[in-house]
């Protein structure tokens, strides 16, 4: 079976460093955080004050006000993002390709909004009854349905729902789909809104949350900051892309994936390592081939020093010249969306031969000894690079990706 070139013609994106791709990659440059104080939740109710929470958002411009109705916020950032990314790649959907292509989404919680104000109309206001579309917006696959429902695609449509690996789990189904001749192209990231008092008062309860910011890979560093948000990629056949003379931003060569079968939230190093290793067999790589990797980089204690030594095995010699960075220091950690916003930071860095810092960083902690880009981004031309996720669950994925070269 010959296996096809994977290509990506299309990204978009609202996050807290900003409402579309171009703003979010500035940012990631000038090493401009979008972490801060959240207001959505009152923050003298929640023991740390500060997260990466989109501001000014307006789904209007993209979506009707009927359509708005039947979507909870995690699908509004979700069907903003994927226009915004087919909008890029000029294409357009048809009778013709409607059943070869596909949407596959991740999110790790869904329409938790409206599943909070369920919460509130019940047990706070002693209402008898919820919101009659409540189910439909909180179900995880909502975003990846209205996505479909507005682009008017009819292929393969589902959600991935693994923690913090969602959307490169996501990504790497509707790359081997691809790849497979199952469908011609996909809509693939992953959509997440954490900023509710339930959800938040839970993060508070786990004790991984820094009381001030994210700093990954430093001495200093005391736990994540949560963010929110929308990543969304539009992958295409090298055939297909080409056929209709689309501009290409990178291309996707290869995926891994490992459960560690150990603990539900202590990372495992050998699950990551090999999550590596069949990402780096699947693209038939050789470790010296990688210029740079987006690292999962959560600013924990635990993970951190994990995932340092696992690029340390797996690389060997290498990885004393390889350089790494964490954009969670600038972006937040999106949960189930953050690896799209990773995806999309490492196709960027590829194509514009800058890799983005590691911000936020203080002091060299001797379980990190690597180049972690501190604080300044740096030019450099790559033509190979992996953005890592590990989940809590023991899930991990790992994407490889190539610099866009005729």
């Amino acid at each position: 079976m010959n296996l096809r070139r994977v290509v990506v013609t299309g990204t978009g994106i609202v996050s807290a460093c900003g409402l579309n791709t171009d703003d979010f990659w500035k940012s990631l440059v000038d090493c401009k955080s979008g972490i801060g104080p959240f207001s959505s939740v009152d923050a003298d109710l929640i023991r740390f004050k500060n997260g990466a929470e989109i501001k000014h958002f307006d789904p209007t411009v993209s979506i009707q006000k009927s359509d708005l109705d039947l979507m909870d916020r995690f699908t509004q950032l979700a069907v903003v993002a994927a226009k915004e990314a087919v909008k890029q790649s000029g294409i357009e959907f048809n009778e013709e390709n409607a059943y070869r292509t596909a949407v596959i989404l991740g999110t790790s919680m869904g329409g938790v909004s409206t599943q909070e104000q369920s919460y509130i109309d019940l047990y706070q206001e002693k209402k008898s009854r919820v919101h009659p579309l409540s189910i439909p917006k909180t179900m995880l696959n909502a975003a990846s349905s209205n996505v479909s429902m507005q682009m008017g695609i009819k292929g393969p449509v589902y959600t991935i729902s693994t923690a913090c690996a969602s959307s490169n789990h996501a990504i790497g189904n509707a790359f081997w789909l691809i790849r497979n001749g199952i469908c011609d192209q996909a809509i693939s990231g992953g959509s997440e809104t954490p900023f509710t008092y339930t959800f938040l008062k839970a993060w508070e309860a786990i004790r991984v949350v820094a009381p001030d910011t994210c700093r990954p890979f430093s001495k200093t560093r005391q736990g994540m900051i949560l963010g929110e948000g929308a990543g969304m990629l539009v992958l295409e056949s090298l055939e297909h892309a080409t056929k209709r003379g689309a501009i290409i931003l990178g291309e996707i060569i290869g995926f891994g994936m490992t459960s560690d079968a150990s603990h539900i939230t202590k990372p495992d190093q050998k699950g990551a390592e090999r999550a590596m290793k069949f990402a780096l067999e699947d693209a038939h790589l050789s470790p010296e081939k990688i210029g740079y990797i987006n690292a999962h980089g959560t600013g924990t204690l635990i993970n951190d020093t994990m995932e340092v030594a696992a690029i340390k095995t797996i690389f060997q010699e290498h990885a004393k010249r390889l350089p790494i960075s964490s954009t969670k220091s600038l972006h937040g950690h999106a949960l189930g969306a953050t690896s799209s916003f990773e995806a999309i930071a490492t196709i960027l860095a590829l194509k514009n031969g800058i890799l983005p810092p590691t911000a936020n960083f203080e002091e060299i902690d001797e379980t990190c000894m690597i180049d972690v880009i501190p604080n300044i981004s740096r030019e450099k031309q790559i033509h190979y690079a992996l953005s890592n996720a590990f989940a809590f669950g023991g899930l991990n994925a790992v994407l490889a990706f190539k610099k866009w070269e005729e």
